[in-house]
C-alpha cells in the first residue's frame, strides 16, 4: 500500500480555515500596509508615468535616490523600534564630507585616511549622542539636536578655517570611484550593493540574532528590558554609532560621486529618512516595525519623489504628495496593525 499524507486529501474545512490563517499572518507582519502602497504607487507612476517610468533609465533614477536615502533610514529605522530618534545625521553627512575632501582633496593624504577620518566623524557623533542619552536622560530628540547644530557649527568653522571655503574638491582615485562613486552601466550607482548589504546585515542582526529582541524589548519597554537584564545603555549607544557610521558613510560616498562636498549638504535626509521609516511600518512610539517595511517605505518613497517627474503633474506639487503619502501611509499602517490585534484576540478567544 502506498501511504499518504493528510494534507494530500485535505478536505474543504481545512483548506478554507489555512487561508484566514494565512492572511492573519500577513496583516500582523509591520511591513503589511506598506507592501500595498507600494504596489499602488507603482501601479499609479506605471501607468501615468508612461514608459520611461518603467525603463532602465526610470528605475536608475528612483533605485539611486532610494539607495541613498535607504543606507541612512534603515540604522534610523533600528533607533525607532528602539524608541530613539536621531537627527543629527543631517548634519553628519556634510562633515564626513568635508572631513574626506579635506584631508584628501586639499591636503593629498592618502583616501584610506580620509576614509577612515570620515568614518570616524560619524562613529564620534553616534558616540556623544548615546552617552548623552543615556546620562542626562534627556530624550534623543532633544540631544540629537543639540549635537546637530554643534557638528554644523563645527564643520563651517573647520572648513572656512583650513580651506577657505565651504566647498571643497575632491578626485577620486579610480579605486574609490569603483566601490564608492562608480555609476554601474552608465545610470545605477554602486551604493544600491551597499544599500543591499547594510539592509541584509541589519535584517540579520534584528530578525535573526538575539539582539533583535534586545531592541524590540527597548522600544517596548525601557524599564523592564533593564530589569530583564538586557544591557539598555550599551545598546543604546551602539544603535547611535551605527546611525552615525551609515550617515558618514552616505557622506563620503556623496563626495566620491559629485566629487566635491558642501557643508550645507544633507540637510534633506533628516525627514526622508524618517518620513521612509514610518512609511515601511515602524511605530513613532517604537517596539514595532521590521528591516523589509524600511526597505519598502524606502523604494515607496523615492518612487513618489521621482515618479512625479514621469508625469504630467506640476512638480513643484511632489511635496504635497509625499506629505499625504506619509499621512496615508501612519493611517494605513494603524489600520493594519489595529487588524492584526484584532484577528489576534479573536484567534486567542
Amino acid at each position: 500500500m502506498v501511504s499518504v499524507t493528510q494534507t494530500q486529501f485535505a478536505t474543504p474545512a481545512v483548506r478554507r480555515s489555512f487561508f484566514p490563517a494565512t492572511l492573519g499572518r500577513l496583516l500582523r507582519r509591520p511591513e503589511a500596509g506598506s507592501l500595498a502602497g507600494l504596489i499602488a504607487v507603482f501601479i499609479f507612476f506605471a501607468i501615468f508615468g508612461g514608459r520611461v517610468f518603467v525603463s532602465p533609465a526610470g528605475f536608475a533614477g528612483w533605485l539611486n535616490v532610494a539607495a541613498e536615502v535607504g543606507i541612512v533610514a534603515l540604522p534610523v529605522g533600528l533607533l525607532m523600534i528602539a524608541g530613539e530618534l536621531d537627527l543629527s545625521i543631517g548634519a553628519v553627512i556634510p562633515a564626513s564630507s568635508v572631513t574626506l575632501a579635506v584631508i584628501s582633496g586639499h591636503y593629498g593624504a592618502p583616501e584610506p585616511v580620509g576614509i577612515l577620518a570620515a568614518l570616524a566623524v560619524g562613529l564620534a557623533v553616534g558616540l556623544v549622542n548615546g552617552l548623552l542619552t543615556i546620562r542626562t536622560e534627556m530624550p534623543s530628540l532633544i540631544v540629537t539636536i543639540g549635537t546637530m547644530f554643534a557638528v554644523m557649527g563645527l564643520t563651517l568653522g573647520f572648513a572656512v578655517l583650513l580651506t577657505g571655503s565651504t566647498s571643497t574638491a575632491i578626485v577620486p582615485s579610480e579605486t574609490a570611484k569603483f566601490f564608492l562613486g562608480q555609476f554601474v552601466g552608465g545610470m545605477f550607482q554602486v551604493t544600491i550593493f551597499w544599500w543591499v548589504l547594510i539592509a541584509l546585515v541589519l535584517a540579520y542582526l534584528l530578525h535573526v540574532s538575539h539582539v533583535g529582541n534586545w531592541i524590540f524589548a527597548l522600544g517596548g519597554d525601557r524599564v523592564s528590558a533593564r530589569n530583564a537584564g538586557i544591557p539598555t545603555e550599551r545598546l543604546t549607544v551602539a544603535l547611535f554609532m551605527i546611525s552615525g557610521l551609515c550617515a558618514a558613510f552616505v557622506g563620503v560616498s556623496q563626495a566620491m560621486v559629485y566629487q566635491s562636498a558642501q557643508v550645507a549638504g544633507g540637510q534633506s535626509f533628516i525627514f526622508n529618512s524618517i518620513m521612509c521609516v514610518v512609511i515601511g511600518g515602524v511605530l513613532l512610539t517604537g517596539g514595532f516595525g521590521s528591516i523589509v517595511g524600511v526597505v519598502i517605505g524606502t523604494v515607496t518613497f523615492a518612487m513618489v519623489n521621482q515618479g512625479i517627474y514621469f508625469t504630467s503633474v506640476d512638480p513643484n506639487l511632489g511635496s504635497v504628495i509625499i506629505g499625504a503619502l506619509l499621512l496615508l501611509a501612519v493611517i494605513m499602517n494603524d489600520t493594519f496593525r489595529r487588524m492584526a490585534l484584532a484577528y489576534s484576540g479573536k484567534k486567542k478567544g
